[in-house]
């Protein structure tokens, strides 16, 4: 064989798993179309009819069958198939998506609001696992498991001392409901390691952060996701912030909240409109008929006014809300410009255990605005980076510089003009601190969590000594702590210059007393520190302040 034949092969040998892949995508592609149309011609097929189709046309099983009896070399046929199937979604919308076996498991606990576990929240320090806290009425809460302490074996794994992320350590803890794990525990105080046999649980992800009050009438609720149990811990946050503290008037806050189920958004927003059938949000789409979700009109209690923070990372049920709010004037949107989602996706479950989460319909607030933001088949990149184009255009700076992608007017109950088009604009805008992004700050601020659980266990009695009111209003991080902490940076391995700017210091010592709050006291004592400082929040309180809320900030 001379070297021209030598070098074709070498060409044909790089270039055909490539063009197999294309194949692949091709195929798939033709098909899917291909099931669409004949769904639709038919009114829409059943999911079962569905996966018959699917399952009988057989093209890609059968280039793979003949790839693995035929070609030149060994042929990876999961990579391929990874290859064929990222090509089709890249055709589609950038909110379609293939959801592998694996990452389909973490997906669902976000979503369905729990996993099964040993209830335990913990951190890895200096290469052990610490128990930061056992989670309450969880299963290792009822073992005997101990703040503080540490996981030195996993059944007949030594775990301490060695180099594991996060996600290994899930998947030692985690487990069937009913199942058993051993833990070998290290204490304080106890020479020789004490041995759990734990029995896995049902343990619950929280998506509202927390429920407190603000002042002597206004509470408020973080919500960080809208999963299958949102509502329900939306309405027991009510119930405490009515009954037992008076509230009257209450901000939610919906920043960085990526949405999720979109009923847990009008299910709450029912809780808000005393009036049956008022529309919240109605959903169409090419094979998707209209569904309409109104209120219901069966609130527990009478909220007076309301304020929603929004941000640049609230999306999708999180701008449902915000738009049903602003589209009947319910309340007082503030913050900056939202992300732009309004698409609605159904999840198809795929025999081996993956998923396709596929784009079915848009979403329409009341006044008929769809809010999502322009993308282009095929470029997903630019549309992941819209919100860094938002900073350095200077939007989030700057209310003037935000840009209304859809100029088409719609109108509020009262005949204020909305936007679509793009997201959500809010009624009062409160530009980003760019401090926040200072490399300094943010390189000095990360050794927080393993500084501050060591100098709580160091100062014992810190919580004896402060009420969470008291410690909100009078303690101050002594400067030696501040300069202990430098030395534990340094020896974390830290080598920037010890940080001069007097705000660099001063936002530092806050984030270290929210830390210290939120060990001693809960994700309350967080807030509680937090909040006093945040300028969405500060801006909120003066706006509920006012005689007339909306028409003050509508009058900005």
């Amino acid at each position: 064989m001379d070297q021209q034949d030598n070098s074709f092969f070498r060409k044909v040998s790089i270039w055909l798993p490539l063009l197999l892949a294309g194949v692949l995508a091709l195929g798939m592609f033709i098909g899917l179309r291909y099931q669409a149309a004949s769904a639709a011609s038919q009114g829409g097929a059943d999911l079962a009819s569905l996966h018959r189709s699917l399952a009988g046309q057989g093209k890609i099983e059968e280039l793979l069958r003949y790839i693995d009896a035929k070609y030149v070399e060994d042929a990876d046929e999961d990579a391929l198939t990874s290859q064929a199937i990222d090509a089709i979604m890249k055709e589609l919308d950038p909110h379609s998506n293939y959801i592998s076996a694996e990452d389909l498991i973490a997906i669902n606990e976000q979503l369905e609001g729990n996993f099964d576990g040993i209830g335990v929240e913990f951190m890895i320090l200096d290469d052990t696992i610490v128990v930061v806290t056992p989670l309450a009425g969880g299963p290792s809460e009822a073992a005997g498991i101990q703040a503080g302490d540490k996981i030195v074996t996993i059944e007949d794994s030594i775990v301490a001392g060695v180099e594991l992320d996060t996600q290994d350590i899930f998947s030692l803890l985690r487990g069937e409901k009913g199942t058993e794990v051993k833990v070998g525990i290290k204490r304080a105080g106890q020479k020789e390691l004490l041995s759990f046999n734990i029995t896995r649980d049902k343990i619950p992800v929280h998506s509202v952060d927390v429920a407190m009050m603000l002042d002597e009438k206004t509470g408020f609720i973080k919500v960080n996701r809208f999963s299958a149990t949102t509502y329900d811990e939306f309405v027991q946050s009510l119930e405490k912030l009515v009954e037992q503290h008076k509230m009257v008037d209450l901000v939610i806050d919906l920043r960085h909240n990526p949405g999720g189920y979109l009923t847990q958004a009008t299910n709450m927003l029912s809780q808000l409109f005393p009036e049956k059938g008022k529309l919240l949000v109605y959903t169409e789409g090419r094979t998707v008929k209209r569904t309409e979700y109104s209120t219901n009109g069966r609130p527990f209690y009478n909220i007076g006014q309301v304020v929603v923070l929004i941000d640049e990372g609230s999306a999708s049920a999180s701008e449902i809300m915000a738009g049903a709010i602003q589209d009947h004037d319910r309340g007082v949107l503030v913050g900056r410009r939202s992300f732009g989602k309004g698409l609605v996706q159904e999840q198809y479950p795929l025999r081996d255990g993956s998923a396709l989460r596929l784009t079915v319909a848009r979403y329409y607030t009341p006044s008929g605005r769809c809010i999502q933001k322009d993308y282009e088949e095929g470029d997903a990149a630019a549309y992941d980076h819209d919100v860094e184009d938002r900073f350095i255009n200077g939007e989030l700076s700057e209310e003037g510089n935000i840009q209304i992608a859809d100029t088409t007017k719609f109108f509020t109950d009262s005949g204020y003009v909305v936007y679509g088009g793009g997201g959500i604009t809010p009624d009062v805008f409160v530009p980003l601190d760019t401090f926040v992004l200072r490399e300094d700050y943010l390189r000095w601020r990360q050794y927080a969590a393993g500084f501050v659980f060591r100098y709580v266990e160091q100062e014992k009695d810190l919580a004896n000594r402060y009420t969470l009111d008291d410690f909100v209003k009078t303690y101050q991080v002594p400067n030696k702590v501040f300069q202990e902490y430098i030395q534990y940076a340094r020896e974390q391995g830290e080598e920037t210059a010890v940080p001069s700017n007097s705000r660099v210091v001063k936002e530092i010592n806050r984030f270290l007393k929210a830390r210290i709050a939120r060990q001693l006291y809960g994700d309350e004592g967080f807030f509680a520190v937090w909040n006093k400082q945040d300028d969405m929040v500060l801006e909120a309180l003066r706006m509920l302040r006012t005689e007339n809320p909306l028409a003050t900030a509508r009058k900005q």
